[in-house]
């Protein structure tokens, strides 16, 4: 498996374009470059050892331009968050899916694109051991803990306020607060299963990550269940 390879699964979470013109083809196509770059520098040297000038260096183009795309160097090297938080607030949104399943269905849709990106792999073992090894170095890197602690923030912020609003609540209310950090708990229970069962087949991999997360919302399901879907919902800022 080549290098470029080792690394194209942080872009799995990404949507296909609906409609999408040049210029905004142009700009996702530069986005996961600086990101697919960075990833690379981060997984062959540690993350305090590569510079962003040296991402825009090898991507043909300025450090400003890099910033343009990601404001921090941790935000592109963990640029996969972003399009977890645009899930996040559409999925939540969708009038008449409840909150557990619409949670689900943006697990599963993350979990299925890694696991078919690893069936789809030369070597898959090898694949797998460059996930993991991306793993490992985010936990070895507290900058990356710290950013990935503030997005995790801004998910529960996001859920809240969309929780709040399907039960006719305020977000400072404590049952919207804990709901969303119940749900959100779910990515976590997701990560740590992954992280164990990546040394098997990829379609063993979904089936036992899979039945983890459903275990652990099974336990949460009855409580978020109280939050009533309400047609037209106001979308989270």
């Amino acid at each position: 498996m080549d290098e470029q390879a080792a690394v194209d699964w942080t872009a799995r979470y990404a949507p296909a374009a609906r409609a999408e013109g040049l210029r905004e083809r142009k700009k996702r196509l530069m986005r996961r470059q600086l990101s697919d770059t960075a990833t690379r520098m981060f997984l062959d040297r540690g993350f305090d050892a590569f510079r962003v000038a040296e991402v825009a260096e090898a991507c043909g183009v300025s450090q400003k331009t890099v910033f343009n795309y990601f404001p921090t160097k941790e935000s592109l090297v963990l640029d996969r968050l972003d399009t977890t938080m645009a899930s996040l607030r559409t999925g939540l949104a969708e009038p008449g899916v409840p909150p557990v399943e619409a949670a689900l269905r943006i697990l599963d849709r993350e979990l299925s694109a890694m696991t078919a990106w690893l069936a789809g792999q030369e070597d898959p073992v090898q694949a797998a051991r460059a996930v993991r090894r991306f793993g490992d170095l985010i936990r070895a890197t507290p900058s990356l803990r710290a950013y990935q602690s503030d997005m995790m923030d801004q998910f529960v912020s996001v859920a809240t306020e969309i929780l709040a609003a399907r039960a006719g609540m305020s977000a400072d209310d404590p049952e919207p607060q804990i709901a969303a950090r119940a749900l959100l708990g779910l990515w976590h229970v997701q990560a740590e299963s992954l992280r164990r069962h990546l040394d098997g087949a990829p379609a063993r991999i979904h089936d036992l990550v899979n039945a983890d997360v459903r275990r652990a919302a099974r336990l949460i399901e009855s409580g978020l269940g109280s939050f009533a879907t309400v047609p037209g919902i106001p979308r989270s800022r």
